[in-house]
């Protein structure tokens, strides 16, 4: 008889807690606030240890800054996400591809972009689905509904940071809600596959 999956513990609430904490920090260019969250969502989300955590942070802020000019340098990009990525893989030990990833990653970003004021983000939606099914190893069909809670959290991001938002505070608490439903379903749906028989890809835990 084979053992019975462990079930994967994704801590929702704490992992957009912090990340929330991150994208504020981005956009206020608080540099050294960004390296501090993103060690502790390192730790938390994929189990890299100190002071490796603050390796996989340097690599996520590196290609965060090398983005942020409109011509950029986009294999520099890369190799910082790719360099996160495998840190990753190896740590949380989830079965996904990091340069895969990377490049998954990157095109959700290029989607952000490109998509900034318009009405139809679904292939924004579909490029977040995309990067999620690769990280857990799930088909794309089943990550529609946390793509597209992350798509919204983007969505009130943009508000805050466009200027148009008439209540920047209420809506930073609002993007931290909708990036709690996209984990949640995240989480849903990766131990809906640690149970199911059928279950494609289970992401495990070292």
């Amino acid at each position: 008889m084979s053992a019975s999956p462990t079930r994967v513990e994704i801590h929702a609430d704490r992992i957009a807690e912090l990340e929330a904490g991150g994208w504020r920090a981005y956009y206020d260019r608080d540099w050294p606030r960004v390296i501090r969250l993103m060690v502790a969502l390192n730790q938390e989300q994929f189990h890299i240890p100190f002071p490796l955590s603050v390796v996989a942070a340097m690599h996520v802020a590196r290609a965060s800054i090398a983005w942020a000019p409109v011509e950029h340098e986009e294999a520099a990009v890369r190799h910082h996400l790719r360099r996160f990525y495998r840190m990753a893989r190896r740590w949380s030990d989830l079965e996904f591809d990091p340069h895969r990833a990377a490049d998954l990653e990157i095109g959700y970003w290029i989607e952000h972009r490109r998509l900034l004021g318009e009405a139809d983000k679904s292939s924004f939606v579909d490029a977040m689905a995309a990067l999620h099914a690769e990280l857990f190893q799930l088909p794309i069909s089943r990550m529609q509904e946390s793509a597209e809670w992350r798509v919204k959290a983007n969505n009130t991001v943009d508000l805050i940071t466009g200027g148009d938002s008439q209540d920047p505070e209420a809506d930073w608490a609002k993007l931290e809600e909708e990036l709690r439903h996209c984990y949640r379903a995240i989480d849903r749906e990766v131990n809906a596959s640690t149970t199911s028989p059928s279950g494609r890809g289970r992401a495990k835990r070292g």
